[in-house]
């Protein structure tokens, strides 16, 4: 039997050996005198072939992959917003408390994702916003790209022209004539800790959106510049001051090959419990884990939920300097390169216990379980969301008691009444 299979691009050697070692100590591997593995973790592109029309490819019940067909409606930036906004627009028209605004029109609840304009199509409507507020920085970043590439910032429209130019088309008409692009408000306050900018990396597992189960992994990290973060203008070519992925980060010349730049999210609670206080610190948490199970509720509908499909997400969450968490990314395939010894062992537990998810006990893989396991082979993960369980509970009820905070930290307050609210995800 097989449970991934197709062709595989490795990153490295390491990321190789830990995704082997894992399989091996399942007895899953084996290994034919040509080396053809068979199981493999897959590819964005791989899973496009597996599930492309053209290919007429069917996995047997016995066969499970690392991603959904259409996972590209969450993990590409522009459909990401895209499907946000959607998500906001259906709850309004449902007159859902979720999608209450302020007096300027603002969603007080679902104000998570930074304003954001798609390029070119959304060209006359980014100026429109721009110019209500001259003086901002944005940020542009490639659709389709990770690790850093191809972002830069922004403050002057005559350097959104700049880039046209430089893409060899004087036009914002056609989107054939050049690469997608993102354009969002640049959180030009973030919060610093030893002056430097950092953002979070969070890992989510879904095992189904239909009905939606997650997971939630204890075990994140922060990535931290290696430059001093200044507002000023004067640096906003300096990426090492802006950026926090590893893949820019260590170029720079006091990048730090022993702790990499990264904090874990558990030193990172304790740094803010012991300087803003706990009952901040967990109301921040909870208002991360409420933005995740958004961003999942709001691409459900329209993602592929096939059954022989699971994944394992890497969240990008940057957090201001008022301890508001804003969700920047999510990643199909985050990195499972490691770059220091503690990463090593993070990512090892992490693929370690998102099998033993996928396939409980190390057994023949069904596609057609329940996809419920049992508390003991959790393993650092723990349930961000059932929606089975949420609904038998009464979950339209209690969101209702507490609109625009996560109803998923057991014990926690809402934000007005001061009444404890049910649990709906644990």
């Amino acid at each position: 039997f097989r449970i991934m299979a197709g062709k595989v691009k490795w990153v490295t050697d390491i990321e190789k050996s830990v995704l082997i070692n894992n399989f091996e100590k399942r007895g899953w591997i084996q290994v034919a005198e040509n080396e053809d593995w068979n199981f493999y973790w897959m590819s964005v592109q791989t899973i496009r072939n597996v599930f492309s029309v053209e290919t007429g490819y069917r996995l047997s019940d016995d066969q499970i992959v690392n991603h959904f067909p259409n996972h590209y409606e969450l993990t590409r930036k522009d459909l990401m917003v895209k499907n946000i906004k959607r998500y906001r627009k259906e709850l309004e028209k449902e007159g859902s408390p979720l999608a209450e605004k302020d007096e300027n029109g603002k969603y007080i609840y679902l104000d998570f994702v930074p304003v954001t304009f798609m390029l070119p199509a959304d060209y006359n409507l980014f100026v429109e916003e721009f110019r209500k507020n001259p003086s901002s920085t944005w940020i542009m970043k490639p659709c389709g790209k990770a690790q850093g590439k191809g972002i830069f910032l922004i403050n002057k429209l005559s350097q959104i022209k700049k880039w046209s130019r430089d893409s060899k088309t004087s036009s914002f008409v056609s989107q054939s004539s050049k690469e997608a692009y993102v354009i969002s408000l640049y959180i030009n306050n973030p919060l610093l800790i030893g002056g430097k900018k950092f953002d979070l990396r969070l890992y989510v597992l879904v095992s189904t959106y239909r009905p939606l189960r997650c997971y939630m992994y204890k075990l994140g990290f922060c990535r931290f510049c290696t430059v001093k973060y200044t507002p000023s203008t004067s640096e906003l070519d300096n990426m090492f001051v802006h950026l926090t992925n590893v893949a820019i980060q260590k170029h720079g010349d006091d990048y730090n090959h022993i702790h990499g730049g990264k904090w874990t999210v558990s030193n990172l609670r304790l740094y803010l419990e012991s300087t803003r206080g706990k009952e901040v610190t967990n109301k921040l948490f909870d208002e991360i884990h409420w933005i995740i199970v958004q961003s999942l509720k709001a691409v459900a509908p329209v993602m592929n939920n096939d059954k022989h499909c699971f994944e394992c997400y890497g969240y990008d969450i940057i957090i201001d300097d008022k301890l508001k968490p804003w969700l920047i990314e999510v990643n199909a395939s985050p990195s499972l390169t490691s770059s220091t010894a503690n990463d090593r062992i993070l990512k090892y537990n992490l693929i370690n216990d998102t099998l033993n998810i996928a396939v409980p006990n190390g057994e023949i893989p069904d596609c057609k379980w329940n996809k419920s396991p049992p508390k003991e082979v959790l393993g650092n993960y723990e349930v961000l969301y059932d929606e089975e369980m949420a609904q038998s509970d009464g979950a339209e009820r209690d969101l209702r008691g507490r609109p625009g905070q996560s109803p998923g930290v057991k014990g926690s307050r809402a934000r007005d009444s001061g009444k404890p609210v049910l649990t709906t995800w644990k």
